[in-house]
């Protein structure tokens, strides 16, 4: 029997799992892949083992960084990308390089920099999330991170001054989000029927951009323009995060619990309805006790019973 598997990570809001991209990357593939991840949500990333999130614990294994915790749930056979060939995996390494480089700085900006968004979204949202007296100290530091970040990166010849790096980062930021739509034209994923790596990191980034609500939005309204990335997105939150409650999902609990449960309540329906009819036919002096071979046809024959009609 495989040893459990924790994933402690920042939480959700706005009808995200998880508001950072980071750990929606990693609970995305756990449900592309099946891996049955039990769900902590932290809020505090001190908390973390490694100071850092998402962290995954294992035993006595703990692991930081989405590849790096990707690549242990591979090990563990649960691989989103079984079927890919070397030329897609190739790809796969490709587009991720390009979404660090391209679309990750204006993430950042858009969330931690830009000043409106800060004040009147980020910083109340994660202070709110935080245990004082770190709530007044940690979406600051997470702040100046995220500018070192984005300086350390996009700061050099011929950028010099701030405006002209956040002129920069968002024409790169809405060239990748074209790009990404030209690649994954009509299809569902990005290769194909079956979501994979790729379509876990692209959807880490693109979520919180589509649906946190923020009033400086001319990243979001650049990818509202691309519909096949909004209608992707919705997908993976319908299709595979239906069962979230207020911005929160166990990563490792499979769609097939949706299916589960409609079957419980169709069963007990069902039940309840036997149990009626089985009453009521006691009470009826006119039904003799012949009619009950009836009865139980009718109860579990195909066109009187609920269950015939559940779909697999």
């Amino acid at each position: 029997m495989a040893a459990p598997m924790e994933l402690s990570c920042w939480g959700g809001d706005w009808g995200l799992p998880s508001l950072h991209p980071e750990s929606l990357t990693v609970m995305a593939y756990a449900k592309f892949s099946g891996a049955p991840l039990t769900v902590n949500t932290i809020n505090n990333s001190w908390r973390a083992p490694k100071g850092d999130l998402p962290v995954l614990v294992s035993e006595d294994i703990v692991i930081s960084q989405p590849a790096k915790i990707l690549n242990f749930l591979r090990k563990q056979k649960y691989n989103a990308d079984y079927d890919l060939s070397a030329k897609q995996g190739a790809d796969t390494l490709a587009y991720i390089a390009l979404l660090e480089e391209k679309l990750l700085p204006a993430l950042l900006h858009t969330f931690w920099i830009e000043a409106e968004n800060y004040c009147s979204v980020t910083k109340p949202w994660f202070a709110s999330k935080i245990a004082f007296p770190l709530s007044l100290y940690l979406p600051g530091k997470m702040s100046r991170e995220a500018l070192n970040r984005i300086l350390l990166t996009k700061g050099g010849p011929p950028l010099y001054s701030l405006t002209e790096v956040e002129a920069q980062i968002y024409r790169d930021a809405k060239e990748c989000l074209n790009l990404l739509s030209k690649r994954l034209g009509t299809s569902q994923f990005f290769f194909g029927d079956t979501p994979t790596t790729l379509d876990a990191f692209v959807f880490g980034f693109l979520a919180p951009i589509y649906k946190v609500c923020f009033p400086r939005v001319q990243l979001q309204e650049h990818l509202k323009q691309l519909p096949n990335l909004c209608r992707f997105c919705d997908d993976i939150l319908t299709c595979y995060f239906r069962l979230t409650v207020s911005g929160h999902a166990p990563a490792g609990q499979d769609t097939a619990d949706a299916n589960l449960q409609k079957l419980t309540q169709l069963v007990n329906k069902e039940s309840n309805l036997i149990e009626k009819m089985d009453n009521n036919l006691r009470k009826s002096p006119q039904h003799p006790p012949r009619k009950l071979t009836t009865l139980k046809l009718a109860a579990g024959g195909e066109e009187s019973s609920p269950m015939s009609r559940l779909s697999p």
